[in-house]
């Protein structure tokens, strides 16, 4: 029987420039068991990749901070918003800004963590994370400021709890520092090769082609070892 799939989103299921590849599409709809769609975005960002990609809406969304399952038809957050919000508020006093521009669709439906552009200062957001009791994960796009005990392998942890499966049935893919605890306690874990060392690492195998090409590869890995 094939594993249940969890899959990242950008790095993943998109090529360099963060565009969906088409040809990602028609495996998922095809998949004969849950696909949960994990990634580091606001909810609504998974929950309309579900709509459009014709899936049962199953997503877990902010690195973990956010789950929802169309079989249960809940919705539960995890995480510290409020703290968050206060390290971004000292960081934009001591003279920066977010990267984001005026309209900041970034954040602007976030429920549980805040993000920053790579391109602004590390440094200070790390320190200002770490006075409040938060940590800041690089997820290769942004900066996330969020709970310390918020990651996808949490997230994942609930979906299998609230399907009635262990994690260890569960497939991922991914390709990034955020993906990582997913990877760690999946059955069949599978970073594609343009993942960063630490979900590299934590994967069981490594795609040789890189992007939406070795989410296609992944998917074959993953149905090998379901024939196993």
């Amino acid at each position: 029987m094939v594993s249940p799939l969890a899959v990242d989103i950008d790095g993943t299921l998109t090529d360099e420039v963060r565009a969906l590849d088409p040809r990602v599409i028609e495996p998922l709809r095809a998949w004969e068991a849950p696909v949960v769609v994990a990634t580091g975005k606001a909810l609504p960002y998974p929950v309309a990749l579900c709509e459009f990609l014709g899936i049962e809406t199953r997503v877990i969304a902010e690195n973990g901070g956010a789950v929802y399952l169309a079989d249960d038809d809940r919705l539960e957050f995890t995480g510290n918003r409020e703290g968050a919000a206060r390290v971004i508020e000292r960081y934009r006093e001591a003279g920066y800004d977010l990267g984001w521009g005026e309209v900041d669709f970034t954040n602007r439906w976030r429920e549980t963590e805040l993000a920053v552009s790579l391109d602004r200062p590390l440094g200070p957001l790390e320190e200002l994370a770490a006075e409040e009791g938060l940590r800041v994960f690089d997820t290769g796009y942004a900066y996330h400021v969020t709970s310390p005990d918020v990651d996808k392998g949490v997230g994942l942890t609930r979906v299998a709890d609230r399907l009635g499966r262990d994690p260890a049935e569960f497939a991922v893919v991914g390709d990034s520092e955020n993906d990582a605890a997913a990877l760690k306690i999946a059955g069949t874990a599978v970073a594609v090769a343009n993942a960063d060392e630490r979900a590299k690492a934590a994967a069981d195998r490594v795609t040789d082609a890189a992007f939406a090409d070795g989410f296609l590869e992944a998917l074959s890995i993953v149905e090998r070892a379901a024939s196993d």
